[in-house]
């Protein structure tokens, strides 16, 4: 397919880029009129969330008991981070966190309840939205139901393929899933009555069967997304956001993990819902393999950031102790914990021909940063009023000027639980009136010694820290 130029747009581009708005390396990339190649068109952005995938459960972050070529494959052609942290420990306040850009002592959402955004919360999608970005999210949405504030389409996204109820999304062989379309493609849903906004049954689950699997479903209503909002003449060139929030590797309904079959691990000698986790994965490894390609199909995989991560460490459930597949990799704890094994997830990010491929980094940054960073990758300024920061000098190999000074945590449920990170130094509670834990993620990654006791001064740079 031939490029256009926009001779105008690129010397707006580079005058941002002058004025330090643009990392130098993606600066470079905008030609002037008289340049060659012409100017990029701004790319198209996707965020593949998993739910409950721990550290340990690819391949390329050590998993030995199986394998993830596909997910390998989108990490060495571009960067691997070994230091990035969910937004929570629980799924609706990390939702929260990716989405508005601001740790989880700033969110209302809890880890007991879902709380719907609220009416003035401004998410990722809706700075997309109104930068001229098609969104759509596919998948799970824990952060709003059809009647409150917090639906999707009232939150930026103008497709809408998934759940709203928790409950629901945890079948994997529903009899249903709601659809939001709008009437046109190139009007922002938010300015339109939607062509349809319901339920739509899935006759191939009717009545109990089993015919349609629900995580299959997602991964070509993806595809089909992709297809039809490439950015071509035809829809005036216009880029898109995809947010697809798988439900895997989550225990579903009934403290199960169905999955159609156990293969390729039918016959390791290894429990049944063993067997089905795995499945599970290599079955998500495969999308991810069936994106990559179809990117490639349609010419536009160089113009495509993938990011891949998930929305908390791994699950004990459906018959499955994460211990048996180290799938917090060597860190302590699981998903509702604020130990390294609830927090720290795997996160992927591919841009071919920006990213420099096959990088491994240790640079810590966290799920409300990804706001700030799809906007600049968007080519608009972040807000001033969040959290996070753009970490996509990082991304492409430039020195990164800005980072946190601290990473914090607070998650709400029945007890309040809190931690904050501060260079290698971690503090953790379990609950309000309990005394802290400190740990030295350098020397002890697995947060095994609390040595508390021992480090005084440090105790005292993390109280003014939390009086703050």
């Amino acid at each position: 397919m031939k490029q256009m130029r926009f001779p105008r747009l690129g010397c707006v581009l580079l005058a941002a880029a002058a004025l330090g708005f643009l990392p130098a390396a993606y600066a470079q990339s905008i030609s002037t009129p008289d340049a060659h190649p012409p100017a990029p068109r701004r790319p198209c952005i996707i965020f593949i969330q998993c739910d409950g995938l721990g550290y340990g459960d690819l391949s390329c972050y050590g998993q030995t008991k199986f394998q993830t070529p596909n997910l390998d494959r989108l990490a060495a052609g571009g960067i691997r981070f070994t230091s990035y942290y969910a937004g929570d420990a629980a799924g609706s306040p990390a939702d929260a966190a990716l989405m508005l850009g601001r740790d989880s002592t700033h969110l209302q959402q809890r880890a007991d309840v879902d709380v719907p955004l609220a009416a003035d919360d401004i998410t990722v999608a809706q700075r997309l939205q109104q930068s001229g970005y098609h969104t759509a999210l596919i998948g799970e949405w824990r952060l709003g139901g059809d009647n409150t504030s917090g639906a999707p389409w009232k939150k930026g996204f103008d497709e809408f393929n998934g759940f709203l109820d928790p409950a629901d999304a945890g079948n994997y062989f529903a009899d249903y899933v709601w659809r939001y379309m709008p009437k046109s493609l190139l009007k922002p849903a938010t300015e339109q009555a939607a062509a349809f906004n319901g339920r739509e049954e899935l006759y191939a689950n009717a009545d109990g069967k089993k015919g349609q699997y629900i995580p299959d479903m997602f991964a070509t209503a993806a595809g089909n997304f992709i297809r039809a909002n490439q950015p071509d003449p035809f829809n005036h060139y216009r880029p898109f956001f995809l947010l697809l929030n798988f439900t895997v590797p989550r225990p579903g309904a009934g403290d199960t993990l169905p999955v159609p079959t156990d293969a390729p691990y039918s016959d390791e000698p290894w429990s049944p819902s063993e067997k089905n986790r795995a499945a599970m994965i290599a079955r998500l490894d495969d999308h991810i393999g069936q994106l990559l390609d179809q990117l490639k199909r349609f010419g536009i995989a160089s113009n495509t950031v993938v990011f891949f991560s998930s929305d908390t460490g791994p699950q004990t459930g459906g018959g499955v102790d994460p211990k048996f597949f180290r799938s917090a990799g060597p860190f302590r704890g699981e998903r509702g914990d604020l130990y390294e094994g609830g927090l720290r997830v795997p996160m992927i990010v591919s841009w071919p021909g920006q990213i420099p491929a096959g990088q491994v980094s240790d640079f810590p940054w966290a799920a409300w940063d990804f706001l700030p960073t799809a906007l600049q990758i968007a080519l608009r300024e972040p807000p001033k009023n969040i959290d996070g920061i753009s970490v996509l000098p990082t991304l492409l190999g430039e020195t990164q000027t800005n980072r946190h000074d601290f990473f914090s945590w607070a998650l709400q449920g029945r007890e309040l639980a809190q931690a904050m990170r501060l260079g290698d130094w971690k503090i953790v509670r379990a609950k309000a009136g309990d005394p802290w834990e400190l740990y030295n993620l350098k020397t002890d990654p697995g947060e095994t010694r609390n040595v508390a006791d021992k480090n005084p001064d440090v105790m005292a740079r993390f109280e003014k820290l939390l009086k703050k």
